[in-house]
C-alpha cells in the first residue's frame, strides 16, 4: 500500500473514517481535509447495486451541474464542412475529420477532455474505440455526445456538463466541482448527480440500489455518506 503523506494523515485524523456521515456533513468535511496548495477537484464515489456485465442494468448519462465543474474543458470535435464551422463558432478547441483521426493513432494526441462527433463521423470515430474506450473518451449518443446540434452540445460541457458511467466494478466517479466551491454549491452539484444517478436506475435492478457514497478530494481522504440517507 502507497504511503500516505503527513497531510494526508492530519486531515484522516480530523474525523472518523468508519463513520457514515449526512451529505451536509460530508461537504463540509471535504472541503476542511482538502490540504494541498492548489485547488483540489472535488469528487464522488458511488457502488450501485447493479450489474454492469448485463445490457439491460447499465447505468450511463451525463448532465449539467448547476454550479459547473470549476474546470476548463478542451473539446474535441469530429464534424466536417458546415458542421466544422458550426463547432468552431461554438466554442470547440479542436475541429476536424480524418485528419484528427490520425493525429491520434501516429501521435497518441489526448491533448482534450470531451470528444463530440456528428452522427456521419462515426465510421472514422469507431476505428478509434481502442484508443478513446478506455479514457471514458469514446462519444454516445446517451451522453449527447453524438449530435448534430454541436452548438447546444458545447454550451451545455463548457457550462459544466459530466458524464456518469459505471466501471467495472460497477462504481460511477463523477467529479462535482473544486474545494473553493464550497460545502453549499458543492452539495448542490452532488444532489444534481444523485438525483440523475437514481431516475437512471435500471428496472432489472434489484435490491439495495446506492450500496456506498463517498466523496474526496484529490489528495485528501474518503468521506463517506450515509446511503440510507439519500436517493
Amino acid at each position: 500500500m502507497a504511503k500516505r503523506s503527513k497531510n494526508y494523515r492530519a486531515a484522516a485524523e480530523k474525523f472518523d473514517k468508519s463513520a457514515l456521515h449526512e451529505v451536509s456533513e460530508a461537504m463540509k468535511l471535504v472541503t476542511e481535509t482538502g490540504t494541498a496548495k492548489f485547488d483540489e477537484t472535488v469528487e464522488a464515489h458511488i457502488r450501485l447495486g447493479v450489474d454492469g456485465r448485463h445490457a439491460d442494468q447499465q447505468v450511463r448519462g451525463a448532465i449539467v451541474l448547476p454550479n459547473g465543474t470549476g474546470k476548463e474543458v478542451r473539446v474535441l470535435v469530429f464534424a466536417k464542412g458546415p458542421k466544422a464551422e458550426e463547432a468552431e463558432a461554438a466554442g470547440a478547441d479542436f475541429v476536424g475529420a480524418e485528419e484528427m483521426a490520425q493525429k491520434i493513432q501516429q501521435e497518441n494526441w489526448f491533448d482534450y477532455d470531451v470528444v463530440v462527433a456528428t452522427p456521419d463521423m462515426m465510421g472514422v470515430v469507431g476505428r478509434l474505440g481502442r484508443l478513446l474506450g478506455p479514457k471514458g473518451l469514446m462519444p454516445n449518443p446517451k451522453s449527447g455526445t453524438v449530435t448534430m446540434d454541436l452548438t447546444k452540445a458545447l454550451a451545455e460541457i463548457k457550462a459544466g456538463k459530466v458524464e456518469y458511467r459505471l466501471d467495472k466494478q460497477n462504481i460511477v466517479h463523477t467529479v462535482i466541482g473544486k474545494k473553493s466551491f464550497g460545502p453549499e454549491k458543492l452539495q448542490q452539484n452532488f444532489d444534481a448527480l444523485l438525483d440523475a444517478i437514481v431516475k437512471a436506475k435500471p428496472a432489472a435492478a434489484k435490491g439495495q440500489y446506492l450500496k456506498s457514497v463517498t466523496v474526496a478530494t484529490t489528495m485528501g481522504p474518503g468521506i463517506k455518506i450515509n446511503p440510507a440517507l439519500i436517493g
